[in-house]
C-alpha cells in the first residue's frame, strides 16, 4: 500500500525526498509546477522558454534540497529559484542579442527575430498581447512585483519574503509598476490610433 502524498505537508515531503523517495518529487511537481510556470511565463513572456526554465528551476531546487529551510514555505523557496532562473535567462538573452547585432549584415538573415509572433485572433487576445508586451518593457524589479501581486495574487508579505525586500518596498514598486504600465499602455494606444 502506498502513502497518499497529497495529505503530506511540504516539510514531510522534503524529508521523504531527502530520504530518496522519488514520489515526493512528483508530488512537489504536482503542487507547484503550474504556479511556477505562470510566474516564469509572466516574467519572460515566452511560454516555450518558460517551460524550459520551469524544469530548470525544479531541477536546481531538487538538487539544493539539502539547503532548504523547512520553516519556510516550499513554494516561496522554489519561486525564488525560478526568479533567479528568469534573471539568468534575461542576461543570456541580452548577451545573445548583443552578438546577433554585431554580426555582419550579410549574415543577418540567419538571425531569428526576437519579436512576438503575429496574432490575428480576437481583440481580447490582442489586448492581452499588448499588456504582456508592456509588462516586458518594465524594469525587472517592477515586473516581478506586479506579477507576484497582480498575476500570482501573493500577499504583500509573501511578495516581500520571496523577493527579500521590505513590504514598504513592495508597495512602492507596485505603485511605480502600475504607473509605468499605465504610461506604456497609453503610448501603445496612442500609436495604434495614428
Amino acid at each position: 500500500m502506498s502513502l497518499d502524498l497529497s495529505f503530506c505537508s511540504d516539510r514531510e515531503l522534503v524529508a521523504l525526498a531527502r530520504a530518496g523517495q522519488q514520489h515526493a518529487y512528483r508530488e512537489f511537481l504536482r503542487r507547484y509546477k503550474e504556479p511556477i510556470f505562470r510566474l516564469i511565463r509572466s516574467n519572460i513572456g515566452d511560454p516555450d522558454e518558460a517551460m524550459d526554465l520551469t524544469q530548470e528551476a525544479f531541477v536546481a531546487g531538487f538538487a539544493a534540497l539539502g539547503r532548504y529551510d523547512a520553516d519556510r514555505p516550499f513554494q516561496t523557496w522554489i519561486a525564488r529559484i525560478a526568479l533567479n532562473k528568469c534573471r539568468d535567462w534575461a542576461r543570456r538573452r541580452a548577451v545573445r542579442s548583443f552578438f546577433a547585432r554585431a554580426l555582419p549584415l550579410e549574415s543577418a538573415h540567419d538571425v531569428a527575430s526576437e519579436g512576438p509572433a503575429p496574432d490575428a485572433e480576437a481583440a481580447d487576445r490582442t489586448e492581452l498581447a499588448r499588456v504582456r508586451a508592456a509588462m516586458l518593457r518594465l524594469a525587472p524589479n517592477l515586473r516581478e512585483v506586479i506579477v507576484l501581486r497582480g498575476v500570482e495574487d501573493l500577499s504583500q508579505a509573501e511578495t516581500a519574503e520571496l523577493l527579500q525586500i521590505s513590504e514598504k518596498t513592495v508597495e512602492t514598486r507596485l505603485y511605480r509598476a502600475r504607473m509605468k504600465l499605465k504610461t506604456l499602455l497609453g503610448e501603445t494606444s496612442a500609436r495604434g490610433a495614428d
